[in-house]
């Protein structure tokens, strides 16, 4: 993490919330942001993690970490293979692959789908500071995101009155995506629903975890339905009502069933059946074939914004995800 931030508060400062002094501090953050950044768990008073509501006292020593440099990251075109399934003058919908990042950021600063993206459009919508991120970077063109080895559909403005609108629908809900994923555990029931609050993982900040009862985080809601039962592992679908960073990772393994293969949530390892034998050589020669989390965007629904039609796109699994979900099913033919 980088410190972008840090403040001393003064001797005769008076009692006041924590979001409404930040506010006043950094030059065009808005509170929105601000408090965003705080149920992240990226303001910490004295080290320690604060909600918004903390009220600031003299003396306190107020830090603002991120994970990327305090630095504007460049956005290069570059030329790459891009899997576009639709596109017109306002919107782009393109298939990404799994392992490919999606926007610049440390460690990734160059080789991103934006990078492509902007090569491919020349110029991409920046937007006004609504559309920045709760960090405070601009998101050419990206109306949502999806993680690096999440493969699957990612829609993209082409113009800011787009990019307007469309990040209106997401934010109303009104926008339609569903999921497929390969989980870990037979669940009980065929369809059900995941409520709890998303935020980062107190003790390890790489990861997300959801939090019951409110105490940190953002409301997120995940419906899942059973696609397939194979004995050990699970093939859902999931729609989700809210769209927070790591939503389906988090809210599976947080119901004791994480993505299959997700070395971030537990995963990886054999979390149903004795690690033992043939079985054990089965399961790790199942991780070989799909190399990342076990999830796929599979459909994308939305209006489009200027001819106001509805647009509905559909992607096919990608092939490591078909391949061990077959490689399951015909273990279980022999066992």
């Amino acid at each position: 993490m980088h410190e972008h931030f840090h403040f001393t508060v003064d001797p005769g400062q008076e009692l006041m919330r924590i979001d409404k002094f930040l506010m006043h501090k950094i030059a065009h953050a808005t509170r929105t942001r601000i408090q965003y950044a705080t149920d992240e768990g990226n303001v910490l008073v004295n080290t320690k993690v604060v909600k918004s509501s903390y009220k600031v006292r003299p003396g306190d020593e107020i830090s603002i970490l991120f994970p990327y440099p305090k630095r504007e990251i460049e956005l290069i075109p570059q030329e790459m293979p891009l899997d576009i399934i639709y596109e017109d003058n306002d919107v782009l919908v393109i298939n990404k692959p799994a392992g490919l990042v999606v926007h610049p950021g440390v460690g990734n600063f160059t080789g991103t789908l934006i990078n492509g993206l902007i090569y491919h459009f020349h110029n991409l919508p920046q937007g006004r500071s609504s559309e920045k991120d709760p960090y405070g970077q601009l998101r050419p063109g990206l109306v949502h995101r999806i993680d690096k080895d999440t493969s699957g559909l990612l829609l993209v403005a082409k113009n800011d009155k787009a990019l307007t609108k469309l990040s209106k629908a997401f934010h109303e809900k009104i926008v339609q995506r569903k999921y497929t994923a390969l989980v870990w555990g037979d669940l009980k029931e065929d369809e059900g629903t995941i409520t709890g609050h998303i935020g980062r993982d107190l003790k390890d900040r790489k990861k997300m975890r959801t939090y019951p009862d409110g105490s940190n985080g953002r409301h997120a809601v995940t419906h899942y339905k059973v696609v397939e039962r194979l004995r050990y592992v699970t093939v859902i679908e999931c729609k989700l009502e809210t769209g927070r960073t790591h939503q389906i990772r988090a809210h599976m393994a947080f119901i004791g069933h994480p993505i299959f293969n997700d070395a971030v949530y537990g995963g990886d390892k054999i979390m149903r059946g004795e690690a033992v034998g043939k079985y054990k050589q089965f399961v790790e020669n199942c991780f070989k074939l799909i190399p990342r989390q076990a999830l796929h965007a599979k459909s994308l629904g939305f209006i489009q914004p200027a001819m106001n039609k509805e647009l509905y796109f559909e992607s096919e699994l990608p092939e490591d995800m078909k391949s061990v979900i077959e490689k399951w099913r015909k273990f279980l033919s022999y066992h």
